[in-house]
């Protein structure tokens, strides 16, 4: 679960290094999201000569948590970090490159490209 002020690993190449949640889009009252929510962050750390600079605010998709999701064939899955990918106003991704395992859950809301992109999907 991402709330406001949660601090995320970037898991693509755009030049960002860590982020810091805002604000969950399209949460509502819930205030919390979950594998797939797009939010709105603040890069905390970003790389030398990127074209992404610090406290530059963007848009990510979430892409792993480290609160457990549950499947409806009853299979848990959980992952050793919080991380997004940064997406761009047309929810492309910014880098060319993904790193890490993805959920295949995004998928189903449409980042296809990012599923595609991803080295292994879970």
């Amino acid at each position: 679960m991402i709330q406001s002020q949660t601090y995320l690993n970037v898991a693509d190449n755009c030049g960002a290094r860590k982020l810091m949640c805002i604000r969950i889009i399209g949460a509502g009252n819930r205030g919390y999201g979950h594998i797939g929510n797009v939010i709105i962050a603040v890069i905390k750390q970003a790389a030398h000569n990127s074209p992404l600079q610090k406290s530059e605010v963007i848009r990510a998709v979430i892409v792993r948590t480290r609160k457990q999701l549950k499947r409806p064939s009853g299979i848990i899955i959980r992952y050793d970090d919080n991380a997004a990918v940064v997406i761009d106003q047309k929810r492309n991704p910014k880098g060319t490159r993904i790193f890490g395992p993805i959920a295949v859950e995004l998928r189903e809301v449409n980042f296809t490209k990012i599923v595609s992109l991803a080295p292994e999907v879970f």
